[in-house]
């Protein structure tokens, strides 16, 4: 049978991996177009496309895919069953149609929990204790489909958006192996999502990276290592953009001080009031400099105790 996969990020990977490793017939892969990166705005591929490449996969990289001649394009290639994992665009109708086994999806949460595009990111930042991968049929919705399977995984207190995409990419791939067989025979037992139930989760942006220091230690905490690896958070130290890569829980402090207050610079970090106590900052980057721990950043910085971060 022929099986088309498409994904964009690292998250995608292992799926795509193990459809290769266990002979299944990929017949060709679909992920976003080249974006620039760095300084230098040089077009990289994404990750599925460079595995794609390694195994002489043919790749389509549509701007649309609700383009009639990207449609045309993917038809050609006569999928059975469509594999997705992290694409990055809605699907429309003709290509949900086109398989005669279906459209299923890796998806990073335990729907109807967290539809959308940054399930991951927005249960860390929420303080979830647990999330997982469901395998659903896609539908026109957004992550609206029946589900096939759901497999749980904990979210420990020092998981970062990083360390749970790990797991997430994996338990996805274990997953999708596992329920490979029936796919292909078709006729798989399903469940409807309880739209009840369902919250979401938007794409991340500009400011649910502002640091409120109003908000609780906990919750400052979850923020910045949910947005770690990624855009990371920041604050503003002489109206110069602060960003904050790592953070570890403070004890009470004083409520005389102000949210934002610096408490104390040592080699261990920043403390910093919060509007519930305290939160040590231990990985930053000042404006124009290069992500360093606190320790190096105090031997040579004009911050002290009671500057106020905004």
């Amino acid at each position: 049978m022929n099986i088309v996969f498409m994904g964009t990020p690292a998250f995608a990977v292992p799926s795509l991996r193990m459809l290769l490793a266990e002979g299944y017939n990929v017949v060709a892969v679909v992920t976003q177009p080249d974006r620039p990166q760095g300084r230098k705005k040089v077009l990289m591929p994404t990750p599925v496309k460079e595995v794609a490449l390694e195994h002489g996969l043919p790749v389509l990289q549509p701007q649309r895919m609700r383009n009639p001649e990207a449609v045309s394009e993917l038809a050609a290639y006569k999928p059975d069953l469509i594999v997705t994992a992290a694409y990055g665009q809605i699907l429309p109708k003709a290509v949900l149609d086109l398989p005669a086994k279906g459209c299923v999806n890796v998806h990073g949460s335990l729907l109807p929990k967290y539809r959308g595009g940054a399930p991951i990111q927005r249960c860390i930042i929420n303080g979830e204790t647990v999330t997982g991968i469901t395998l659903m049929y896609m539908a026109e919705g957004l992550d609206t489909g029946d589900m096939i399977a759901q497999v749980e995984v904990p979210i420990t207190d020092e998981d970062t958006s990083g360390t749970l995409f790990e797991k997430l990419s994996t338990a996805g791939a274990a997953l999708l192996k596992e329920q490979m067989p029936r796919l292909l025979e078709g006729g798989v037992p399903v469940t409807v999502q309880d739209d009840s139930q369902a919250t979401y989760a938007p794409n991340l942006k500009r400011e649910d990276e502002k640091i409120d220091w109003s908000k609780s230690t906990r919750d400052i905490y979850n923020q910045i290592r949910g947005l770690v690896p990624f855009s990371g958070a920041f604050t503003f130290w002489n109206d110069d953009v602060f960003k904050v890569w790592g953070s570890r829980k403070g004890e009470k402090a004083s409520k005389e001080a102000a949210p934002g207050t610096v408490l104390q610079l040592t080699k261990e970090g920043i403390e910093v009031k919060t509007g519930d106590g305290a939160l040590w900052l231990t990985d930053i980057q000042p404006s124009g400099k290069k992500a360093m721990d606190a320790g190096q950043f105090i031997r040579g910085t004009s911050m002290t105790p009671g500057t106020v971060l905004k």
